[in-house]
């Protein structure tokens, strides 16, 4: 079993920044594809950044790319999702996924692709 446990969350002001982690616990998940979700109120959850297994790819949706950065440090089982120049429409409940099926490929962006998802953390910005 794998167990995501998100922290980082807060209330910002319109272009602040906040870092959110995610540790990843139980089995070897160091090098498994992983991926940060967020969901608004009365909408549906949404990708918001990814990462391959080894960290050497990342990839963006539109909406934050240039401003937010995903990074992962396997040794300590961590992702984590640098967020700047934050905006009240991120505000949002983000949530940490993992993949642990078979992953021929390095990109996934959907939440049926992945296994594993942490509680959530909120994350509001004021404008």
């Amino acid at each position: 079993q794998v167990q995501l446990v998100e922290s980082g969350g807060g209330l910002v002001q319109a272009g602040g920044s906040l870092r959110l982690s995610c540790v990843a616990s139980g089995r070897a998940v160091s090098t498994k594809p992983m991926a940060w979700f967020r969901q608004a109120p009365g909408k549906e959850r949404e990708f918001v950044a990814g990462i391959n297994r080894s960290g050497g790819s990342t990839y963006y949706t539109d909406s934050v790319k240039g401003r937010s950065i995903i990074s992962r440090d396997s040794a300590k089982n961590t992702v984590y999702l640098q967020m700047n120049s934050l905006k009240p429409e991120d505000t949002a409940v983000y949530y940490c996924a993992l993949r642990d099926r078979s992953s021929p490929t390095s990109i996934y962006y959907r939440p049926l692709e992945f296994d594993y998802w942490g509680q959530g953390t909120q994350v509001a910005v004021s404008s």
